[in-house]
């Protein structure tokens, strides 16, 4: 029987946690709809109700501000556009996005979607060659658009190169002119301290699959001062911004993953940065033209997701270094799954300053639970045959 892959996408989406199975099965076996009045139906809703408790709790927030969504993008849409759309309608002359170049795209193509068919407008916050937007950059904006600034997005830790952000400075600027601060934390939830309580964000997205929780259920963040328009209309649930039933099962197994995230965070960061640190070294030590993409100082997990290590391959394209890692059992990416299959070069490093052909060879790994000092070990081994394999392979493309 041949061996199971080595998965090293963990970013993309993460083994689901035995426990929350165990939680999401007992809970498919009951009857109701928490939005109902009689009994089966309050049973629904009390562990609905006890998982936003849980939930708030293990992040530091009020159950009220705790919105159940689909996942990231959703809650990413609610917050941009419906924000926007608050503007918009109450005619506050607010319609400038103050935006980071380096978002997921559930963010960027939210943005893209408002300038083209509303009056939106977007001023693009630039990062630095490590992918941090630097709060002078945030200053800078702001002092130019801030009275007319509809909303402030930056995200929490980027989903490609890993660069955290510093994001209560950027929340406190965004505070200081009154402009509400959204920030997407999909990827930080479970890798990075994330006191929701004390930075100051007003709007923050979050996901159950990047922690171990089923697919298909997240969760906003909205502070109680925030008012987005709801972009579903229909039963009126989640303080009137998401309509529709709530997926009770999926809920209390969010609930579940949420706390091991939290509970487990610094033992985890400390697992994956040795992990991380072993597997980048490695690669460089195979080969020293390869770079490494985002902030990196062995043993730091405050500038960098633990869990992340991009490298920059030159003379190879990342999709064809990808499909052979794969022929040879390791599964990787070359940046957001959202993204895959897309031939072009990531906006992330073309935004950080990354040549377009430099860009074009780029992997991302990342590590997750079940991780293990096996599977850096098949990923070293592997490399150096892809990597030679891609160059050979462009070289004659590029001759014929």
């Amino acid at each position: 029987m041949p061996d199971a892959p080595t998965y090293l996408d963990h970013a993309a989406t993460t083994a689901v946690l035995p426990e929350v199975i165990e939680t999401v099965t007992e809970h498919m076996r009951q009857l109701g709809n928490p939005s109902s009045l009689h009994g089966a139906g309050r049973d629904a809703r009390r562990v609905v109700e006890e998982s936003r408790e849980s939930i708030a709790s293990d992040l530091g927030v009020r159950p009220s501000e705790v919105i159940f969504t689909s996942g990231g993008t959703e809650s990413d849409n609610m917050a941009v556009k419906g924000t926007w759309f608050h503007n918009y309608e109450n005619e506050t002359g607010r319609n400038v996005l103050v935006v980071s170049a380096i978002e997921h795209h559930a963010v960027l193509d939210a943005v893209e979607h408002l300038v083209l068919e509303h009056d939106a407008e977007v001023a693009w916050l630039e990062p630095d060659s490590a992918g941090r937007i630097r709060p002078e950059t945030l200053q800078k904006a702001l002092d130019e658009h801030g009275d007319r600034a509809a909303l402030v997005s930056v995200m929490w830790a980027n989903n490609e190169v890993g660069t955290v952000q510093p994001v209560e400075e950027l929340a406190g600027l965004a505070r200081e002119h009154g402009v509400p601060f959204h920030t997407d934390a999909v990827q930080a939830l479970g890798q990075v301290p994330l006191p929701l309580g004390e930075v100051g964000a007003d709007l923050v997205a979050l996901t159950g699959h990047k922690i171990g929780g089923p697919m298909g259920v997240g969760l906003l963040v909205a502070g109680r001062d925030q008012t987005p328009v709801p972009l579903t209309h229909g039963g009126g649930q989640e303080r009137q911004l998401r309509s529709g039933t709530l997926d009770t099962p999926a809920i209390a197994g969010l609930a579940v993953a949420v706390r091991r995230a939290v509970s487990e965070q610094e033992l985890h960061a400390k697992t994956m940065i040795q992990l991380r640190d072993r597997l980048i070294q490695g690669a460089l030590d195979l080969d020293p033209t390869i770079q490494v993409s985002g902030p990196w100082e062995p043993g730091d997990g405050i500038l960098r997701l633990p869990a992340n290590a991009h490298l920059r391959v030159p003379g190879c394209d990342g999709d064809s270094l990808l499909y052979l890692l794969d022929a040879a059992g390791v599964q990787c990416s070359t940046g957001s799954a959202c993204q895959a299959g897309v031939p072009q070069p990531s906006h992330v490093l073309l935004a950080m300053g990354v040549e377009e052909d430099a860009a074009r060879g780029s992997l991302r790994l990342t590590l997750g639970r079940t991780s293990t000092d096996a599977d850096v070990d098949a990923f070293l081994a592997a490399l150096p045959g892809a990597v030679d394999r891609a160059r050979r392979a462009r070289g004659v493309s590029r001759g014929a």
